[in-house]
């Protein structure tokens, strides 16, 4: 059973009230990133038989945060680009977040030269910055979605055992390793050894993802 938290403002201030999960985008986003089955996002590889178990017959609560806004932008794009290769980068987490929830966003203000981080989201007024990490074993899955690999096989007389075709190729890199492997991080060494694209930007990584030769 889903439930939404649902920002209310009433004269006095601004709450959480629960609602029945009735938009389809996120349901349709709960069915990808596979909420709807064990209630963990993490790939299945990465989860015990006991775990899985355990996860069924005793579900918990738990708040999340979901990337509906980045399905809506690959769907787009599939749409309009089905033949695009993809290079994306951002935060693969977030230091110092006191927002609880699984993606929980940083959110903080910035007055005369001090930064607050805040504890809710709801505390996000006026010139507040909100910033949201990329589940990227996430993203990888709403990629493949979006191009239309969990459609069913072209051909309609194979076996029930046939797996849908993929219509994309993903590799998930750390900055690190994506600058030395397409970059010239020679060329951005200092003197003292130091090299901003390769010792920086520890909580980044890059998504790259290409078309197979199974796009029409």
């Amino acid at each position: 059973m889903f439930h939404l938290f649902v920002p209310f403002e009433d004269s006095l201030k601004v709450s959480e009230i629960y609602k029945p999960l009735q938009d389809t985008l996120i349901a349709q986003c709960i069915k990808i990133i596979g909420l709807d089955k064990d209630g963990s996002t993490r790939p299945t590889r990465f989860l015990s038989a006991t775990r899985k178990i355990w996860s069924k017959a005793f579900p918990k609560s738990r708040k999340a945060w979901l990337p509906t806004g980045c399905l809506q932008l690959l769907e787009v794009l599939h749409w309009a680009l089905p033949k695009m290769s993809l290079v994306s980068s951002d935060f693969s987490y977030l230091p110092d977040v006191r927002i609880m929830g699984d993606r929980a966003p940083l959110v903080s203000t910035k007055k005369d030269g001090i930064t607050v981080d805040h504890i809710s989201y709801l505390d996000a007024k006026g010139d507040s910055d909100i910033f949201f990490p990329t589940d990227f074993f996430l993203l990888e899955r709403i990629d493949h979605h979006s191009s239309g690999w969990t459609s069913e096989p072209k051909n309609s007389g194979s076996s029930k055992d046939s797996k849908p075709i993929k219509l994309r190729r993903s590799i998930i890199l750390d900055t690190a390793a994506f600058i030395e492997q397409f970059g010239l991080p020679s060329k951005t060494r200092t003197k003292d050894g130091y090299n901003p694209l390769l010792d920086d930007f520890k909580n980044t990584k890059f998504y790259l993802s290409v078309p197979t030769h199974n796009v029409i």
